[in-house]
């Protein structure tokens, strides 16, 4: 009998869950692909209950097999596109939007007009272009274009999070509403130097805090799954952006070594060590 943990890849084309044992062995897998929509020439969006379908679906597949080969899970962790937003129902856990997509670019013109003014504060917080590529104004375009969702943000009905928190959620039947720092990161809403969601970027973007999900480390107790979710009780342990997750898979252990990803996209990754380089 094998101990394993289950890691969940949530990309931008497909779900996947593969069961791990120590020894990098892979004891299990399953991967499902979603439709992809375009509602407009720069638009891209995916259905945010079918990426936690899927990831369900893949899931409970793998811990399937684990089963009938008699292995052990002793923990689940999260891999995910990164800046691709949820906006939910904080009682109902109904998303009020489709998930819209790290390649989207609705929110260009807003950027464009932002950017004179603060793009050096912007990336002096964040390590990021104000461009966007990032979550922070997908999100202030929600709040915006969805009938009562600026209202109902400000009331505190709704919650916004990136994959991993939108999965996060549903696999603990709505227990815990965290993110990690890399996803935090991404979003052009989080301080890099500070490690805390910022309130000059908050009124930048008009974004209420009550929104945000909570930040934790990438190894971290982020709660555990029920068993209405995927069938098992598993305590989640660890979650990080893909491509971050990707350097470490990669060996990218000490500073001044980079790794390319060729997937969807192209994305190039530095260890920088200790210092943020701007």
């Amino acid at each position: 009998m094998a101990e394993v943990i289950i890691s969940l890849d949530q990309g931008t084309t497909s779900s996947r869950a593969l069961a791990f044992a120590a020894s990098g062995r892979v004891c299990g897998a399953s991967q499902q692909e979603f439709q992809q929509h375009f509602p407009q020439d720069g638009w891209v969006e995916h259905d945010a209950e079918v990426i936690w379908q899927t990831t369900q679906s893949t899931c409970r597949a793998v811990l399937a097999t684990i089963k009938e080969q008699g292995d052990a899970v002793i923990g689940l962790a999260i891999a995910n596109q990164r800046e691709t937003l949820v906006v939910w129902d904080r009682k109902t856990g109904t998303p009020i939007y489709n998930a819209i997509v790290w390649q989207d670019r609705r929110t260009a013109d807003m950027c464009d007009a932002l950017r004179p003014a603060h793009e050096d504060m912007f990336r002096a917080k964040t390590g990021l272009l104000l461009d966007p590529y990032f979550s922070m104004s997908k999100l202030s375009w929600i709040l915006d274009n969805v009938p009562n969702a600026r209202a109902r943000a400000e009331a505190g009905a709704l919650m916004f999070g990136t994959i991993e928190c939108w999965l996060l959620f549903n696999l603990t039947s709505g227990v815990s509403h965290i993110t990690d720092i890399t996803n935090a990161a991404r979003t052009g809403l989080f301080n890099i130097h500070t490690h805390e969601w910022d309130d000059d970027l908050l009124r930048l973007f008009n974004i209420p805090p009550s929104l945000l999900p909570q930040v934790a480390d990438n190894i971290a107790d982020f709660g555990t799954s029920t068993e209405q979710a995927i069938g098992m009780c598993i305590p989640i342990c660890a979650m990080a952006g893909d491509q971050q997750a990707a350097a470490l898979g990669q060996a990218c252990f000490a500073p001044a070594m980079v790794k390319s990803t060729y997937g969807t996209g192209c994305f190039l990754l530095a260890h920088t060590g200790s210092q943020a380089v701007l």
